[in-house]
């Protein structure tokens, strides 16, 4: 089958392969979801620790000029218990273009923290690898 677009002469080879990489990126996009409803496991059991994934919390702005930072750690203590812990979790303060923070937390830390005043939205923190085809680029 050969497609005519724009004087232009496409096979349907080039239109499969297309459909499919919408299809592939469809699938890649879609995040885990997260079953901890009712989970009454403590955080700070070894089963716990192992379940715990690198997450990216949102915040608003820090109130009263406080250092972003502090803000962060300080709304990680507040899941963790102390600001040690806190400081070991916490992987990376966003402070240009957007406000928030990376941390490790388990699933049950997701729920604690996204429940505190100023976050906005935690997401689960994916790592995507780009694919090039055969041709080099310039």
């Amino acid at each position: 089958m050969v497609l005519y677009q724009g004087g232009r002469r496409r096979s349907s080879v080039s239109v499969c392969l297309v459909l499919i990489s919408i299809v592939w990126i469809g699938m890649a996009d879609s995040s885990p979801k997260l079953g901890v409803e009712g989970d009454s496991s403590s955080s700070t059991t070894p089963a716990a620790v192992s379940e715990s994934a690198v997450h990216i919390i949102y915040t608003e702005q820090p109130p009263n000029n406080e250092e972003p930072e502090s803000f962060h750690i300080r709304t990680l203590a507040s899941v963790f218990g102390s600001e040690d812990a806190a400081k070991e979790a916490l992987i990376y303060s966003y402070k240009n273009a957007a406000s928030g923070f990376s941390a490790k937390l388990t699933p049950q830390q997701v729920l604690e923290i996204s429940k505190q005043p100023g976050v906005l939205q935690v997401v689960p923190s994916r790592t995507l690898q780009l694919h090039s085809g055969p041709a080099k680029l310039h």
